[in-house]
């Protein structure tokens, strides 16, 4: 079956169809990692997003149970140059193409990826339909034009829970796949759902936390009544600087230790007073070098945001810690006197490198100095 993707600014590129038929809108963005599609397909971060894959061959390892990293695949529409139909891998359950029929989402193949990628890099981020309902490529350019830009959009409502949960499940092992909670957890940490990503919520069991997930307006009063040792602020789509999410935190700082990660890290900025602006066509990928200024050392991390904070909106109240060294983009901020920090990137990998998954660690760490003076 034939499929046409267009964009906003009248390109067009047509190929065939994978997954469901139908039609979808969103942002168009391309990721860089070679592997983990399955976990990019199931980041609630992608929601509203059609994804390009720029690795040229995708559906090889098929789907399986484990590895995902929500209830759902989130993409709007799935980008690829080459899929396979049958896969080739012993943890293989199903095919691609099968999950994506399964959960109503088009796909694309055989369209010159890399191509679309450059114009993304140089054109930017944009609007773009998938569709193989309509065969006239001008009309799917007009829909392409009426499809609502990233920048004002609260997308974190779309995603978040609908009551709290405890999280019990720790970090996934070879032989054995996913561990258990220990009965006994020195922290307990509340993480505000704004679109969390499981390997997050295994990363914090993992360093001795126990772990309640929360609804993304959950208010403060009900947050401290539970008497946590820390806060985190998970992951999520859409534009930080709207909705009433940088109100909640900012009643948060000080009041108890404060982790952010992600969307996380942006509205944490906005609540100590900051702004975020778009990037032009983001970083999403496993490849992105980050420098952490604290140690000198550098690490290479998995990525996916299209927005980011402005430094110098926070002169004087949170520190540099992490920079960009693609870009020099802000990648990590810290406080200057309270217990609270954050960072652009994503240390729980999946799919991804695992170089930065000592700031679970720190984070665990900065709670129990907060105990001890308490």
């Amino acid at each position: 079956m034939k499929a046409i993707l267009a964009l906003a600014d009248g390109t067009v590129f047509e190929g065939e169809s994978f997954g469901a038929p139908g039609e979808a809108g969103g942002e168009i963005v391309f990721n860089t990692s070679m592997t983990g599609y399955q976990e990019i397909l199931t980041d609630p971060s992608y929601c509203g997003q059609l994804v390009c894959m720029t690795y040229p061959e995708i559906g090889n390892v098929g789907v399986n149970a484990e590895d995902v990293e929500s209830g759902r695949p989130w993409v709007e529409g799935f980008i690829v140059r080459e899929y396979w139909e049958r896969p080739s891998n012993w943890r293989a359950q199903r095919s691609l193409g099968e999950y994506l029929r399964e959960h109503g989402i088009p796909g694309i193949q055989g369209i010159d990826t890399r191509e679309l990628v450059r114009h993304i890099r140089d054109r930017g981020a944009q609007s773009a339909v998938l569709s193989t309902v309509e065969t006239d490529p001008r009309r799917v350019v007009e829909k392409a034009r009426k499809v609502r830009p990233m920048v004002g959009q609260d997308l974190v409502r779309r995603v978040t829970c609908s009551e709290p949960y405890d999280w019990e499940e720790s970090t996934w092992a070879l032989g054995s796949g996913y561990g258990s909670a220990p009965p006994e957890r020195e922290f307990f940490v509340v993480a505000y759902d704004f679109g969390i990503k499981r390997n997050i919520l295994r990363n914090l069991v993992r360093t001795g936390c126990r772990v309640r997930v929360v609804p993304a307006t959950t208010s403060p009063r009900e947050v401290l009544s539970w008497n946590p040792d820390g806060i985190f602020l998970s992951n999520g789509p859409g534009d930080p600087d709207v909705g009433s999410y940088a109100h909640i935190v900012r009643e948060l700082v000080g009041q108890r230790p404060i982790f952010g990660i992600c969307l996380g890290h942006q509205i944490l900025a906005l609540a100590l007073g900051g702004r975020t602006y778009k990037l032009k066509f983001g970083h999403h990928g496993g490849n992105q070098p980050v420098k952490d200024l604290t140690t000198g050392k550098v690490e290479i991390t998995a990525q996916n945001h299209g927005f980011a904070v402005d430094v110098d909106s926070l002169s004087g109240v949170a520190e540099l810690t992490h920079v960009n060294l693609n870009d020099q983009t802000v990648e990590g901020l810290a406080h200057a006197r309270l217990p609270l920090f954050s960072v652009q990137y994503h240390p729980e990998a999946s799919p991804g490198p695992h170089d930065a998954s000592y700031l679970f660690d720190r984070f665990v760490e900065l709670m129990r100095r907060w105990r001890a003076r308490a």
